[in-house]
């Protein structure tokens, strides 16, 4: 059984022959009463400042797991961001590559044709002097045909 204030001020007591000064235990039960109304009140204060602090804390905690998902999330996007940036780093790479060798390639088929070019110059060149060569002997011999015929010819004009 709880008492309470109302309790302690409506108790009263059976008087005797050589008992308590009434006057006194009134006086102590109502400052006992005073302490017991504030000391519920306290109490009181106290259970509602718990609740709400309960409630904040619950609010914080609700926070922080919000914060430590969002937290997670973002390192798994960031690691997501760099795994994918290494991979496209990776195939920017590998087509570097594959068009430097593209064009070495082209270099090199561009020398075999130069050479070939080359190759085929100096065949007409070394067949153009032949046939200089032999326009010439072929002219050389008509003019000393002609000057031989000149020789067999008299003059008699």
């Amino acid at each position: 059984m709880r008492i309470t204030p109302l309790d302690i001020q409506q108790k009263e007591f059976s008087t005797k022959f050589r008992g308590f000064d009434m006057e006194e235990v009134d006086a102590f039960l109502e400052l006992i009463r005073e302490e017991m109304e504030e000391l519920l009140r306290d109490n009181s204060n106290l259970r509602e400042e718990s609740k709400r602090l309960e409630k904040q804390l619950k609010e914080y905690k609700n926070i922080e797991t919000t914060l430590r998902d969002t937290l997670v999330g973002t390192q798994q996007m960031v690691e997501e961001y760099r795994n994918n940036a290494a991979k496209e780093a990776e195939l920017i790479k590998k087509e570097a590559e594959l068009k430097s060798d593209e064009m070495i390639k082209q270099a090199q088929e561009r020398v075999v044709k130069i050479h070939e070019d080359i190759t085929d110059l100096k065949g007409i060149r070394r067949h153009f002097k032949e046939e200089v060569k032999r326009l010439i002997e072929s002219h050389m011999t008509m003019l000393e045909f002609d000057k031989e015929r000149e020789k067999e010819i008299p003059d008699e004009v």
